[in-house]
């Protein structure tokens, strides 16, 4: 390439450069909105979005009628299906309510909003004190260009339709399962079924402990034996609650308190087999020292001090079953467990728990 060509060359790129690639086009002339300019239009689509928003403390209080009122196992049949009418009712009414909020917004900022198309260059990631309060002015421009000031039932009716969508989302907490009454816990997490004169049985064949084939230092997994009248979940249900391990101990080596000396049979001891930590099966025993050891995170109970917590996380004594005998000489349960089974909870009432000083 000749010098001259080269000067030229460099010319045409230093003329590019200052240019740009592509000429600025502008900013395309922006036409009204019929809202704009027609006043009479402007408060019709205000009334529109004002009525949007006004159906939705209706549709709440479709939700909470059908929630309450309409059974559960109620059938619809709509275009040839079975629905359950409840749960149809309640989306269709949530969703419905939910849909009218999104609709009255996007509504409002077509219409209504302020329409003025802006043009701001790209500045650097940093926000200074001076961007901040920028942002600021920019914010209180926008509450003055929705109208808001001077249209106040638009704010009111957004604010109480987002508000009142929290309630539906509230009650439907109550479909996660049953209400922890008093009542309910009593029937159910805090029940086994143990009761008086159900047998012990090995869980491995269902037979029967007899008091005086145990061996002093032996444990024994056993279950209720009325747990085969049961099958499938609930079965596993009160499996996973009235498990327990029977131990025999010599009778001078222990510490039985004057209020268990009838929950016991010569030594021999029952107690649950679920963990007062976390719930894990214990079943990991030191002849010698008569404590159970928990596998999951080393918790530690003396079983021959009613149970109580030497070492490790558990917070309470393992839960003791009173046991007799029957004519027979076959361990039977006396009654229930007096305390829960299992780890605790919330609402338990842990009064009655055995601690070290009841003697």
């Amino acid at each position: 390439m000749s010098h001259t060509n080269l000067e030229k060359a460099h010319g045409d790129a230093a003329e590019l450069e200052q240019a740009g690639p592509v000429a600025d086009p502008g900013i395309e002339e922006h036409p009204p909105r019929f809202t704009d300019t027609d006043e009479q239009a402007a408060n019709r689509a205000y009334r529109q979005i004002v009525g949007l928003l006004a159906a939705v403390p209706v549709l709440v209080l479709v939700f909470l009628v059908v929630y309450f009122a309409v059974p559960k196992d109620a059938q619809l049949v709509l275009f040839g299906a079975n629905l359950k009418m409840q749960t149809t009712l309640l989306g269709f009414s949530a969703g419905l309510a939910a849909l009218l909020i999104g609709v009255s917004a996007v509504q409002w900022a077509r219409v209504l909003m302020n329409d003025a198309e802006m043009v701001e260059d790209r500045h650097s990631a940093g926000s200074p004190p001076e961007a901040r309060e920028q942002a600021a002015a920019i914010w209180n421009t926008g509450v003055e260009d929705s109208g808001v000031r001077r249209r106040k039932l638009l704010g009111t009716g957004i604010a109480g339709a987002l508000g009142l969508m929290v309630v539906p989302a509230v009650v439907s907490l109550a479909d996660l399962g049953p209400w922890p009454t008093a009542d309910v816990r009593a029937q159910t997490i805090e029940k086994t079924i143990w009761a008086e004169g159900i047998h012990l049985v090995n869980d491995v064949n269902n037979r029967r402990l007899k008091a005086s084939e145990l061996e002093i230092g032996q444990l024994v997994n056993a279950e209720p034996e009325n747990l085969q009248d049961l099958e499938g979940a609930a079965y596993q249900q009160a499996k996973a609650k009235a498990a327990i391990i029977v131990v025999r101990m010599d009778p001078n080596s222990i510490r039985i308190p004057e209020s268990r000396k009838d929950w016991q049979v010569d030594g021999i001891l029952c107690y649950s087999k679920i963990c007062t930590h976390v719930g894990c099966p214990i079943s990991l025993w030191e002849q010698q020292t008569h404590h159970l050891l928990c596998p999951c995170h080393q918790s530690t109970f003396d079983l021959g001090n009613s149970g109580v917590v030497v070492f490790g996380p558990a917070a309470r004594s393992l839960p003791q079953l009173p046991i007799t005998t029957d004519a027979e000489g076959y361990l039977v349960a006396r009654s229930d467990f007096t305390v829960p089974v299992g780890p605790s909870f919330f609402e338990r009432d842990s009064s009655k728990d055995f601690q070290e000083g009841d003697r």
